[in-house]
């Protein structure tokens, strides 16, 4: 299977997953007007409820405006769990390749940030061994300890998948070498780039062979 059918077929399954998914989330406990009192217990429901109602728009826009570079959809019935597919941007070392990732969402959601992680293997020095996504959207809002990072660079509940997504898609084109979280690509990449383009490429092919 060539480049092309692997990534139209990762995408079906992905929009596949998550139309089915959208379809059984049911809003069946939530309070009726006439129902609805201020209370501790109907407060906490409404702002879990909101949440909830934040997490499917960000699924219904992504189903609606498709975007290019990678398909995002939710792991089973869990809206917080989602799925995700980039593909490895043009004119990068990553160009090619078919890297799936999970992105799971706190209960906090949009005040903290969710957490990505890549399942295929990626060699990059913004990504950890164990395949853990470290940018500055990711980064709970406020002060950086380090000085790294300005507080407008870190998370905003502003941000969306979209905005999340493209910004890997940044990172894996134009890598950050101030606080790598994976040293030794960042060492090899520095130090070494025929054998870093070779680790990359290597890892390029088996997102593919994975992919078919």
């Amino acid at each position: 299977m060539g480049e092309l059918q692997s990534a139209l077929l990762l995408r079906k399954q992905l929009a596949g997953r998550l139309v089915s998914s959208f379809i059984i989330i049911s809003f069946e406990n939530e309070c009726s007007p006439e129902d609805f009192r201020m209370t501790p217990g109907n407060m906490l429901r409404l702002a879990k409820w909101m949440i909830v109602k934040n997490v499917i728009n960000l699924v219904t826009e992504l189903k609606r405006v498709p975007v290019d570079g990678f398909s995002a959809g939710l792991q089973g019935d869990d809206i917080y769990k989602w799925e995700v597919l980039v593909i490895g941007p043009p004119d990068t070392l990553y160009e090619g390749g078919f890297f799936k990732a999970l992105l799971e969402f706190p209960k906090e959601y949009p005040l903290l940030p969710p957490k990505m992680k890549f399942i295929s293997e990626i060699w990059h020095p913004n990504i950890d061994k164990e395949g853990n996504v470290c940018i500055s959207i990711l980064h709970e809002p406020g002060d950086d300890r380090w000085g790294y990072e300005k507080p407008e660079e870190r998370w905003l509940p502003v941000h969306t998948v979209e905005t999340i997504l493209l910004s890997v898609i940044s990172m894996l084109a134009d890598p950050n070498h101030d606080s790598p979280a994976n040293v030794d690509a960042a060492k090899m990449q520095r130090e070494n780039f025929p054998e870093f383009k070779k680790r990359v490429a290597a890892c390029v092919r088996k997102s593919q062979e994975e992919g078919c």
